[in-house]
This record gives C-alpha cells, structure tokens and sequence, in this order.
C-alpha cells in the first residue's frame, strides 16, 4: 500500500483537545483520521448524523406564515425561475 500526505487547516484548540483525545484512546492524529476515512467508505457516508440546528419558535413561525400565504389562492407561485423573472418584467 502507497502512502501519500495529506494537509488539512483546523482551529489550533480543536487540533489540540483531538491530539490529547486520541492520545487517551491510545492513536495518534494520523491512525484517527485514516479510521476516520475508512468507516466514511464501509459505511458509504460520513459515520455519524449530520444535522441542522433545531427549530426556534421564531423560525417555526416564518415557516407557517410562508405556508399560509402559498396555500393563499390570491398568492401566485411560479413552476420557474424564468416564469418569475418573466412577471417581474411585466
């Protein structure tokens, strides 16, 4: 097996609590990231949840309203960019 280097950029701390995390675990930052890399290709995809931050009452709101006003028959929606842009000129 060839072996080539890779350069990342990380924040210093977050590279220094990995570093000292992994020490504990007894691996060093090259073995984590190739475990890393190789549990992203057995599994096909990152090996945890990606996720977006929760809902605030503020957004769950604007996501109602903007509900609301599609489901408003006075409301027109566009199939296109091109069909927007074409009553805009109107």
């Amino acid at each position: 097996m060839s072996m080539i280097n890779i350069n990342i950029r990380a924040d210093k701390a977050v590279k220094e609590q990995a570093e000292k995390l992994f020490s504990e675990l007894g691996l060093n930052m090259t073995t984590a990231v190739n475990i890393f890399l190789k549990t992203c290709i057995r599994k096909s995809g990152i090996p945890f949840e990606l996720s977006i931050a929760p809902k605030t009452d503020i957004t769950l709101a604007a996501i109602e309203e903007g509900r609301r006003i599609a489901a408003d028959q006075k409301t027109k929606g566009y199939s296109s960019i091109e069909e927007l842009k074409k009553s805009l000129e109107e």
